[in-house]
């Protein structure tokens, strides 16, 4: 059965422009980078010390026709992605000045404190503090 979920998949425009903003903007670290054929890219990123989950970042050059078309039509689309933070607020500081747009700050909820930014092609990504 379902052990664990160890990829998810981003369709992104461009893997270079994707890499750079999930690195150097959100802080991730690159994990695999392999050429798997001509034009064929393997591109991952992950969260700090994570080795389970990884991040896909998937481009539409991988794909023809109709399914390029759909593929396309999911940029900015993809589901939300939960990140836990040690300290949301400083997060959410230290990303602003990295140029990322909030939709929503720094708030105390039930859950946590979270705060709500979209990535360069709009994904919704969440900040979360759990509670202590």
């Amino acid at each position: 059965m379902i052990s664990k979920v160890i990829r998810i998949t981003l369709v992104v425009r461009d893997q270079n422009e994707a890499l750079k903003y999930y690195t150097e903007v959100l802080g991730m670290q690159k994990r695999a980078d392999n050429l798997m054929g001509p034009g064929m890219r393997w591109l991952t990123v992950a969260a700090g010390d994570q080795k389970e989950l990884e991040i896909v970042l998937q481009p539409l050059d991988w794909f023809k026709g109709q399914e390029r078309e759909e593929l396309a039509a999911m940029i900015g689309k993809n589901p939300t992605i939960v990140f836990s933070v040690d300290n949301c607020r400083e997060t959410t500081s230290i990303l602003q000045e990295r140029g990322v747009v909030f939709s929503s700050l720094p708030e105390a909820l039930p859950y946590g404190v979270q705060s709500v930014a979209r990535d360069l092609y709009g994904n919704s990504l969440v900040f979360l503090e759990p509670p202590a």
